[in-house]
């Protein structure tokens, strides 16, 4: 017998699933696949973890499951947030190599794929924004498209590591956007096993594993994707614009609440490099002002300054 063709549908059906573990596995062969071809098979556990979330309503809640939903929605947005994309995506301060790797975990636990899937599509976005050859632009393809549909798509699915060489280069960045389900079935392991022992030790708490494992990971993940996914689509829909910046990237205080600062969203594509996107003293930005925390620590360093000449004049500050 000879080879299987890479378009016989049992090699198809055999890749889709080992994509769910390796996702590096045969993917040179998607990117010259059409924009909007899904496969669906390979994007079943997104879909899953939208449906536990409906778990809710046979495990109850506890003070303790919602807290740690809360608590790991933070944690992990600041991961996104601050590592993911103002660390590597736009090189905003510097740490060391042990720190970037830690910097990597978190943000892999935000179950939003691997460090250089990540940065190097992001990377893109701000090459093409709101182009033809922007992959997420609602001006371009729509809400639902800019917001969820564009990671579906097969050509999107590989890492652009032509795009992240500063980053490629470390073996362990590769093994973790490698491996991107890794980290997300430790933390789901985890809050399940921390469930078990509190249900057993303190058991007046009133949580349980499958409780902790549906509000700490399933909804708490969930809500943190929606959240995240605001940027590419409502921050460039609804708000204002101070900026020109030839793309429909718009400033939106209630998005730079729910995502810790990514809301000042033209203030950004007006100066992405910036490790601060509130641009003035009333732009909360969380994320910036946690930077400055840890480089007190001196967990990071060099945090990239906003200059003053990058403000608009007619807002500038008395």
């Amino acid at each position: 017998m000879g080879p299987v063709s890479k378009d016989h549908p049992v090699r198809h059906t055999l890749l889709s699933l080992v994509r769910w573990f390796d996702s590096y596995a045969g993917v040179s062969e998607m990117a010259d696949e059409p924009e909007r071809k899904v496969d669906i098979l390979r994007v079943l556990p997104f879909l899953f973890l939208h449906a536990a979330c409906l778990g809710v309503f046979l495990v109850g809640w506890s003070p303790v499951a919602v807290g740690t939903a809360i608590v790991l929605y933070l944690v992990r947005m600041f991961g996104i947030t601050a590592f993911y994309h103002r660390y590597f995506s736009h090189n905003a301060f510097k740490a060391s190599r042990a720190w970037t790797f830690a910097f990597a975990v978190l943000g892999s636990a935000s179950v939003q794929r691997g460090p250089l899937w990540w940065a190097g599509h992001h990377r893109h976005h701000h090459l093409f924004a709101d182009r033809d050859e922007d992959i997420h632009s609602p001006v371009r393809q729509g809400f639902w498209w800019s917001h969820i549909g564009w990671i579906t798509s097969n050509r999107n699915f590989p890492t652009r590591t032509e795009l992240v060489g500063d980053f490629a280069r470390f073996p362990e960045l590769r093994f973790l956007d490698r491996f991107d389900i890794l980290v997300p079935i430790l933390l789901a392991s985890g809050l399940y096993a921390a469930g078990a022992l509190l249900s057993r030790f303190a058991p007046d708490l009133g949580t349980s594993g499958p409780q902790m494992l549906v509000w700490g990971f399933f909804l708490s993940t969930t809500v943190l994707f929606h959240a995240t996914s605001t940027i590419n689509s409502l921050s460039h829909m609804f708000g204002s614009q101070r900026y020109d910046t030839a793309d429909t990237s718009r400033n939106n205080a209630w998005l730079a609440l729910v995502t810790l600062g990514e809301g000042w969203h033209n203030n950004h594509h007006r100066y992405a490099v910036s490790a601060r996107q509130g641009h003035f003293w009333w732009e909360v930005d969380l994320t910036y002002y946690g930077l400055v925390v840890l480089s007190w620590l001196g967990i990071v360093r060099d945090l990239r300054p906003l200059p003053e000449s990058v403000r608009s004049p007619k807002e500038a500050p008395a």
